[in-house]
C-alpha cells in the first residue's frame, strides 16, 4: 500500500483501470468459453437425439428390417439392439457384434436420455455422447442407440480456449497504451494548475492559474481556486495596507511625545512640566484608544472568519441610548414609549451607537439628534448631525479602515479613520446594516438591527 501511494496519480488510475480490465476480460473468457462448449455439447445432444428418434419412428412404423444398415454421418454410430444386448442392426460405422453400451447401462438409461462413455471404447476420438430411445412394441421393444464423438466441440473449445489466452495480455496492453495516452491527456489540465501554482508560489508570474477550455471538474476547479488566489492577494493587500496605515497611526502621536520630550529635555529650566505632562497624556490616550481599535479590529476579523457570532442576550435599546447619550452633551435623545429590543451584545451595540455619537458631535454645526424606531423585523437606530455632511460617492469609502476625506470632516485632530469601520464590522456581526443619506443639511445615519424572537 505505501508503494502504491508512491505511484503518480496517472499511474495509479492506469493501475486500478488494468487491474479492473484483466479481471473483466478474465471473467469474460471464462464465461465465453463455458457458454460456447454448453452450447456445442447441447447441439451434440440434440443431433444424436433426433437421429435416435428418426430411426425408432422407422422401426415403429416397420420400415427397418433386421440387419439392414442405418444410414449415419461419419462420426456418428447407430446400433439398434435388444433387452439382451444383441446387435438387431447398425450403421457401417458401428460394430455388428458388440453394442455401444452394456445391458445394463441400456437398461439403466432413461428413455431419450444421454450418457458419456469413453472414445476408445467404441473405437471414436475423445468422449462420446450417447442417447437412447426405445421403440418396438412393449412386448419385445428395442433400443436405438446413437453414439456422436464430441472430439470437434473439445477441439473447438480448446482453440478458442487458446486464442483467449494468446489474446488477452495482447488486448490489456493495448488497452493499457491507450489508457496511459488518454489519463496522460485528462490529467494535463491538472499538470498546467500545479505548474501554475509552482510559479505563483516562486514569485515568477502573478497570481492567476491557467484556465482549460473545457467546462468539466477541472475547469471549475481552476475557477475556484483563482477567485482564492484572488481573495487571498486581496487579504494579503489590505493587511498590507492595514499595518502600513496602523504604522503611520501610531508614528505621528509617538513623534510627538518624542520631540515634546526631546525639546523639554534640552530647554529643562524653560519647560512647563504641567503643561508637557498634559500634552504627552493625551497622546497616550490617543495612542490607547487607537491600540483598542486596532485590537477591536482584530477580534472583529477573527470572529468574522472563525464564523463566530456576539455573544446574544436581549437588549433594550431605550435605555441603552440614554445611557450612551448621556456622555454627549449636544445630543439630543428622546426615549421611546415602549421597550425597543434587539438580540446582540450589549457592550458592541453600545460601541456603535458611541462611534456615530463620537462622528456626529466632532463634525455638527449645532444639533445631533439620536432617535431609535421600532418595526416589525429591524430595530433602527438614527443618528442625524447638521454639519458638512459627506459627498455620495466617498459614503461607502468612509467605512474603509485609516480612510481620509479630503474634505475638514476627515482631517480633525480626534478622529483615527477606524471609528466608522467599527461601526460596519459590529453591525454586520450582529446581522444588520448601516449607511449613510443627506439630512438636509447635515448627514444621517441608519443602523437596522434584527428584532429579538
Amino acid at each position: 500500500m505505501t508503494a502504491l501511494r508512491r505511484l503518480s496519480l496517472r499511474a495509479r488510475l492506469l493501475l486500478v483501470s488494468v487491474v479492473a480490465l484483466a479481471v473483466g476480460l478474465a471473467a469474460g473468457g471464462v464465461v465465453l468459453v463455458a457458454v460456447l462448449n454448453f452450447a456445442l455439447l447441447r447441439a451434440v445432444n440434440t443431433e444424436a437425439l433426433d437421429t435416435a428418434t428418426g430411426v425408432a419412428r422407422l422401426i415403429d412404423q416397420g420400415q427397418l428390417g433386421a440387419g439392414q444398415p442405418i444410414p449415419a454421418s461419419p462420426g456418428v454410430q447407430v446400433q439398434v439392439v435388444d433387452g439382451q444386448g444383441r446387435v438387431r442392426a447398425g450403421s457401417a460405422t458401428a460394430d455388428r457384434l458388440v453394442p455401444i453400451l452394456y445391458p445394463a447401462e441400456v437398461r439403466a438409461l432413461p428413455d431419450k436420455q444421454g450418457t458419456v462413455i469413453p472414445g476408445d471404447r467404441i473405437g471414436l476420438p475423445g468422449e462420446v455422447r450417447v442417447v437412447s430411445v426405445a421403440a418396438g412394441p412393449p412386448t419385445d421393444p428395442v433400443y436405438v442407440l446413437v453414439a456422436r464423438s464430441t472430439a470437434d466441440v473439445s477441439q473447438g473449445v480448446h482453440l478458442l480456449r487458446i486464442t483467449v489466452l494468446v489474446a488477452f495480455p495482447l488486448l490489456v496492453a493495448l488497452l493499457a497504451a491507450i489508457s496511459w495516452r488518454v489519463l496522460g491527456a485528462a490529467l494535463s489540465p491538472v499538470e498546467a494548475l500545479r505548474a501554475g501554482a509552482e510559479e505563483i508560489t516562486g514569485g515568477a508570474r502573478p497570481g492567476r492559474l491557467p484556465v482549460p477550455d473545457s467546462r468539466d471538474e477541472i475547469h471549475r476547479l481552476a475557477v475556484t481556486l483563482n477567485d482564492m488566489l484572488h481573495r487571498l492577494e486581496a487579504a494579503r493587500s489590505r493587511q498590507r495596507a492595514f499595518v502600513a496605515d496602523a504604522a503611520h497611526e501610531l508614528r505621528s502621536p509617538l513623534t510627538n511625545m518624542r520631540t515634546e520630550l526631546e525639546v523639554a529635555q534640552r530647554l529643562a529650566d524653560q519647560t512647563d512640566w504641567l503643561a508637557l505632562s498634559g500634552d504627552l497624556l493625551a497622546d497616550v490616550e490617543r495612542l490607547s484608544r487607537l491600540v483598542s481599535d486596532l485590537l477591536l479590529l482584530a477580534r472583529a476579523d477573527e470572529a468574522h472568519t472563525g464564523g463566530t457570532r456576539p455573544a446574544v442576550a436581549e437588549v433594550e435599546l431605550g435605555g441603552l441610548l440614554a445611557e450612551v447619550a448621556a456622555h454627549y452633551p449636544a445630543v439630543r435623545y428622546v426615549p421611546p414609549e415602549a421597550p425597543v429590543c434587539v438580540a446582540g451584545d450589549r457592550d458592541e451595540i453600545g460601541r456603535v451607537v458611541a462611534n456615530l455619537l463620537d462622528n456626529a458631535v466632532r463634525h455638527a454645526a449645532g444639533s445631533v439628534d439620536l432617535t431609535v424606531t421600532p418595526g416589525e423585523a429591524y430595530r433602527v437606530i438614527t443618528v442625524t448631525d447638521d454639519g458638512p455632511g459627506i459627498p455620495a460617492e466617498d459614503r461607502e469609502r468612509v467605512f474603509d479602515r485609516f480612510t481620509r476625506l479630503d474634505d475638514a470632516r476627515a482631517r480633525d485632530a480626534g478622529g483615527s479613520g477606524l471609528g466608522l469601520a467599527i461601526v460596519r464590522e459590529l453591525v454586520r456581526r450582529h446581522g444588520g446594516t448601516v449607511t449613510l443619506t443627506d439630512a438636509h443639511p447635515g448627514l444621517r445615519a441608519e443602523v437596522r438591527l434584527p428584532a429579538s424572537g
